[in-house]
């Protein structure tokens, strides 16, 4: 482990070589606890007393034969693979506003049409996907387009009229500092 130094490491070699059992585990004590005076910033970690002797185990190629204080970490471990993590696959026909619109709209769907919650959580939904449009393209994000989208996205559930409905007007503010030229030094 590059991060001890190289005296570290001569001094699990040379604790390797010792024949008696006891004298192995009192240089490997003595070797963690040079590890810790030499990396106080170790001692953060939780679990940094078991890290120590994980590191001991890997530095001596896991052949010191000591009375280790916890199970230590085995070469399997180090060299398995972790379990694929399954990702689910789902097409999100219009990707400009995510797979969590999606859900909303499903639960919007599902509310009673005469429930005024439910006028209010569309009215959020239409708007929050109007800003959304605007990030990505603000010529784009007009009510009649999000109203479409609306429609299309709830299957024909979810009606607004771009007539009788307003969303709120949104303006697209200027990154600080994007505008500046860069000043040569000279």
């Amino acid at each position: 482990m590059p991060e001890y130094g190289r005296n570290v490491q001569q001094m699990v070699d040379h604790c390797l070589t010792l024949e008696s059992r006891d004298e192995r585990n009192a240089c490997a004590r003595a070797i963690v606890d040079t590890i810790c005076r030499l990396n106080p910033q170790l001692r953060t970690n939780p679990e940094w007393r078991a890290k120590l002797w994980d590191h001991l185990a890997i530095m001596s190629d896991f052949k010191l034969d000591i009375d280790y204080p916890s199970e230590p970490v085995t070469p399997e471990t180090l060299t398995s693979r972790p379990a694929k993590v399954e990702i689910p696959q789902h097409r999100i026909p219009k990707r400009v506003y995510g797979a969590n619109i999606l859900k909303m709209i499903e639960a919007a769907k599902a509310m009673d049409p005469a429930d005024p919650d439910r006028e209010m959580l569309v009215m959020l939904l239409a708007n929050h996907m109007k800003k959304l449009l605007l990030n990505e393209n603000p010529e784009a994000a007009t009510d009649a387009r999000i109203f479409a989208d609306l429609a299309q996205l709830s299957e024909g559930h979810i009606l607004l009229n771009p007539d009788e409905t307003r969303l709120r007007e949104y303006e697209m503010l200027q990154v600080p500092g994007q505008n500046k030229k860069k000043r040569r030094r000279r």
